[in-house]
């Protein structure tokens, strides 16, 4: 099966929908890389969309966790009023489920859920990426691991796909050195939202672009 990488959505629903229009669930399994909430206008909305999707596509519908999923699960478990989340898109996010009347801890089981990784004999998909010389590069609080790691990535046997660090043209990167592909192109900055099409080696085949909707970043 073809595979379909979505970057960085950061509450862009609108934007979020109109690049699902390019995916096709009979022939390629969808991939998203995290980071679907916060410092756009719609973070409770796209998450209940990617629960619909989830819900009904199954394992060809995959939402890997992000550093942000990551900061709203402690800002929840932890009953904090203040804290990292807050300060990083998560005082909006409350008030937009809030408008919703969205329970926000209604959202805890589905994000305690969230894989860390998607991988295949060709493939690792993660949010951050492997990067170098990390012990323990699944420990979801390390700053170098593979929620939060901006430094250069490790080239492993396989390609690497994240996200979490925004491109500025526009457009997905890739990196020769490390073998890796970036496809978080800024959606709530006003850029575009970007889907990266693979065949099931890691071959490319298309780069999907879509400008952000006015709506979603708006303020």
């Amino acid at each position: 099966m073809q595979l379909f990488i979505i970057g960085d959505v950061h509450g862009c629903y609108h934007t979020f929908q109109l690049l699902l229009e390019r995916w096709n669930p009979a022939k390629e399994r969808l991939i998203q890389v995290g980071d679907l909430i916060d410092r756009g206008n719609y973070s409770a909305e796209v998450l209940q969309l990617a629960q619909r999707l989830q819900e009904k596509h199954q394992e060809n519908a995959v939402f890997l966790r992000g550093n942000h999923e990551q900061m709203m699960i402690d800002h929840i478990e932890n009953g904090k009023t203040g804290g990292s989340w807050l300060f990083n898109g998560g005082e909006k996010t409350l008030h937009q489920f809030k408008a919703k009347d969205i329970p926000v801890e209604s959202m805890l089981h589905w994000l305690r859920n969230t894989p860390l990784k998607w991988e295949s004999p060709s493939l690792l998909v993660t949010h951050a990426g492997i990067g170098k010389n990390i012990p323990n590069p699944y420990d979801v609080h390390d700053p170098d691991g593979i929620l939060w790691n901006r430094k250069k990535l490790k080239k492993l046997p396989k390609l690497q796909v994240i996200g979490h660090t925004p491109q500025q043209d526009g457009q997905a990167s890739f990196t020769t050195a490390s073998q890796h592909w970036n496809v978080d192109t800024g959606a709530y900055r006003g850029i575009c939202l970007t889907g990266l099409k693979l065949q099931e080696n890691g071959n490319y085949m298309e780069e999907i672009n879509i400008p952000t909707d006015e709506r979603d970043v708006q303020t």
